[in-house]
């Protein structure tokens, strides 16, 4: 009986990423499942202290706990715990609101938004061609926001703060040192939003959460947990470059479960919209693995 090929670590890569998005969409429903039953910053602390306590175990397993550091690398992480206890409640507080999928559609221009900031901030080169790549996926947002007097979502508005402070989020990792371990980094960032929310719910005070509440949000933190463990994975696997793309599959099963659990579905514009912003997300990726491939090429032969 012959062997079976070796998985390669391409194709492991791309399973873990689908595995990440399928697990943060999974977590998205649960959440929007609540609707108004419990107070957006009780559930958040709630699932946080849930989502911590599994990062933290599972940090501990890999002793990946790492305190010790560079104060630069404590400075970004700060900024980027800051930026994801922003990110969250616009987030949720969009998707409370907003179809899934719209809400997905439009966090799909994070490779955009991302590629255009670090040119802005940290001097990155970005050729004409992603330049209107970025431009052209911006206007597909547009097509999902519609901002005018009758299509417009105030909503909408949440979604996009969401998308500026992952992008502030995104860019605080990557000048991060390569000694410092992942884990380490959602674990301070994990216990960061969970604080920030408790500190919101004393104030608000407490509500009772019924038990069927209770279980959404504990199946929310085992998908966010086992969302996080999957990306971290992903970026130890594979091409970044050819693991990537899969991250739209994301919008797939929003798409899925806003139809099953909601009964929703984008209309044609926004179908359109999302379309485009992922069709210019995939070119603005395809560049970045070209390039970095042609500069590997000039620095073995230079």
């Amino acid at each position: 009986m012959n062997a079976r090929p070796p998985v390669s670590d391409n194709l492991r890569g791309a399973g873990l990423m689908m595995l990440s998005m399928a697990a943060f969409t999974f977590n998205d429903t649960a959440i929007k499942a609540l609707g108004d039953s419990v107070p957006l910053a009780q559930a958040i602390f709630l699932r946080g202290m849930m989502s911590t306590a599994l990062i933290y175990l599972a940090a501990r397993r890999m002793g990946a706990i790492r305190l010790r550091l560079p104060r630069r690398d404590w400075a970004l992480i700060a900024v980027r715990s800051l930026a994801d206890i922003g990110a969250t409640f616009l987030f949720l507080a969009a998707l409370m609101r907003m179809p899934l999928a719209n809400l997905t559609a439009i966090l799909q221009a994070l490779p955009l938004t991302v590629s255009l900031a670090a040119a802005l901030i940290f001097g990155e080169p970005l050729g004409w061609r992603r330049l209107a790549a970025i431009a052209i996926g911006f206007l597909g947002v547009m097509l999902i926001v519609r901002p005018g007097p009758e299509g417009f979502d105030l909503h909408a508005l949440f979604a996009l703060g969401a998308v500026g402070f992952v992008t502030i989020r995104d860019l605080a990792a990557r000048r991060l040192s390569p000694a410092t371990p992942s884990v380490t980094v959602a674990l301070v960032g994990a216990a960061a939003i969970m604080l920030a929310s408790g500190v919101i719910t004393a104030f608000d005070g407490w509500h009772p959460v019924a038990r069927p509440d209770l279980g959404l949000l504990a199946l929310a933190a085992v998908f966010v947990f086992a969302g996080y463990l999957s990306s971290v994975m992903t970026m130890r696997v594979g091409e970044i470059g050819l693991v990537a793309p899969f991250r739209y599959t994301g919008l797939i099963w929003a798409l899925f479960m806003g139809w099953l659990v909601f009964g929703d579905w984008p209309t044609p514009l926004t179908l359109l919209g999302a379309g485009i912003v992922v069709a210019t997300g995939l070119f603005t990726l395809y560049r970045e693995r070209a390039l970095t491939r042609a500069r590997r090429r000039n620095a073995a032969q230079g």
